[in-house]
């Protein structure tokens, strides 16, 4: 007999933490939660997405419903309510709301992360996928003004790998999964140091140095 973890993908112990975080969200940093699809693993343990399309390229890690953007919600009790329906959602944080990302790959956003320390640079959270990258939150209008920073910092926006999460986008939230083995995490946890967020003018110099230093290292391959 299937176990009842087994069909719906998240052991009954992991729903309780995605409703806590999902609650902790709405009620500490005051931000727009979502109910997202996610992660099964069917009867030859090979993972799939709780949407149901096999060609799915976003496994557990999406909006469940395309009205999604009217769905979100900022309120605690608001926020309880939707998981307790669906206990075993991912938490999904729409963009372009209280915050944008900055989004970068592991190894340059590693490298931005220890010149900002040095430079003693106010930062927001920063978020880790199981994709290798980290997501630098920012205030939101992040993505109409940074191109025209990079052109003046010296780089092309084409030929780094950078690009900002705003208004229509999301992000998932730890601690959810995303892959068998693999959760969001924060390489910054939200914190009341960090309640308030950088422009993404502040960031963007050590962001765009560590993203120009990994293009100059692939291309010298």
């Amino acid at each position: 007999m299937q176990r009842v973890e087994d069909s719906i993908g998240v052991p009954r112990q992991f729903t309780g933490r995605l409703l806590d975080a999902a609650v902790r969200y709405a009620e500490e940093r005051h931000w727009d939660v979502l109910p997202g699809t996610w992660l099964e693993i069917d009867a030859s343990g090979a993972p799939r997405c709780s949407c149901g399309s096999a060609g799915c390229t976003a496994l557990g890690a999406h909006p469940a419903r395309p009205d999604w953007t009217a769905r979100g919600s900022g309120s605690a009790p608001a926020v309880r309510r939707m998981w307790q329906k669906q206990p075993e959602a991912s938490v999904l944080l729409p963009t372009g709301r209280t915050f944008d990302v900055v989004d970068v790959s592991e190894d340059a956003g590693c490298l931005a992360l220890a010149r900002m320390e040095r430079m003693n640079l106010p930062l927001g959270p920063v978020l880790g996928t199981p994709g290798r990258r980290l997501r630098f939150l920012v205030l939101p209008g992040a993505g109409s003004k940074i191109p025209e920073l990079l052109r003046g910092f010296g780089w092309l926006p084409e030929s780094l790998d950078l690009a900002v999460l705003g208004e229509g986008g999301w992000v998932v939230a730890p601690p959810t999964r995303t892959v068998p083995g693999g959760c969001a995490q924060w390489a910054r946890r939200p914190t009341p140091a960090n309640r308030w967020l950088p422009d993404a003018e502040e960031l963007l110099s050590p962001l765009a140095y560590a993203c120009g230093r990994e293009a100059a290292t692939a291309r010298a391959r």
